[in-house]
């Protein structure tokens, strides 16, 4: 949610973002969240210049065990146990 909200352009992209994340369910941060980010900074940071944010959006999906829809698969297909949406 954070890293879509940074990268709005100006108000009304702004505004049209949190208006569209009102659907979405939102998973708050929890000791396993960050417990699983810990380890994947650890393990991908400096191998794979893992971000922060794309750090913690891994470890969300990892620790509540749902698919991850992104288009930017290179910033995360590397990960073990990442499970990737795919559509159908």
């Amino acid at each position: 949610m954070g890293e879509l909200l940074f990268g709005a352009l100006n108000k009304k992209e702004l505004t049209r973002i949190k208006n569209d994340l009102a659907h979405l369910q939102i998973i708050h941060l929890t000791k396993e969240i960050g417990e699983h980010f810990i380890h994947l900074m650890v393990d991908y940071s400096l191998s794979h210049k893992l971000s922060l944010p794309d750090g913690l959006i891994a470890a969300t999906e990892l620790s509540e065990n749902v698919s991850l829809y992104t288009h930017n698969l290179k910033d995360f297909k590397y990960i073990k146990g990442i499970n990737l949406y795919k559509e159908k």
